[in-house]
């Protein structure tokens, strides 16, 4: 007797027809099981919304470390050299910062929504959370940021100011961002 023959003869492999795995009409339904369901278990559902905001919101983070390394060079050529920076520097470095303030707003939609609709899924744990609370917090520092920019020239305390809010925001965002590689509850 072969193996699938004795699995479907203890009734642990069951035959599949085509029509049995067709989606079904309507609203797509993820499912997430704790463990293999039983009767007693729960089962929470995501919806498939969740998962296209999720995606949106990954695509979006991964935008973010290299603009953030850019900035860190445009601004760099900025408070040194004043006036006499590069015109890349002085073209992009804006135009980076409103990239960043836009993507940041993107994942905090995407973000907060999902993590809205997950507030009640047992397996969550509490690292969605940290995650979130260190972007937004990231999120007002980049707004501070860009206020205290529109003040800064070369070598001023504004500028110093400037510089030390944005680099401490790009140091919570990514310590919030390699939270999420990291996996875990």
């Amino acid at each position: 007797m072969d193996l699938v023959t004795m699995l479907l003869a203890a009734g642990l492999l069951v035959p599949v027809s085509a029509d049995s795995v067709r989606p079904p009409a309507g609203p797509v339904v993820i499912e997430r099981f704790r463990r293999a369901p039983a009767a007693q278990d729960s089962v929470f559902r995501y919806s498939a919304a969740y998962y296209k905001r999720l995606d949106i919101h990954r695509y979006a983070s991964y935008a973010i470390l290299p603009l953030f390394a850019f900035q860190y060079l445009a601004g760099s050529q900025l408070y040194d050299k004043g006036e006499n920076a590069p015109d890349w520097a002085e073209t992009g470095h804006p135009i980076a910062a409103a990239g960043i303030i836009g993507l940041f707003a993107a994942n905090s939609v995407t973000g907060v929504w999902n993590l809205w609709e997950g507030r009640k899924d047992p397996d969550r744990g509490k690292r969605p959370v940290i995650h979130a609370l260190m972007m937004l917090t990231a999120e007002a520092g980049f707004v501070t940021t860009a206020i205290l920019g529109l003040d800064a020239d070369a070598g001023s305390d504004d500028a110093r100011t400037h510089r030390a809010v944005a680099i401490t925001s790009v140091g919570i965002a990514t310590a919030g961002y390699l939270l999420m590689l990291l996996g875990g509850k």
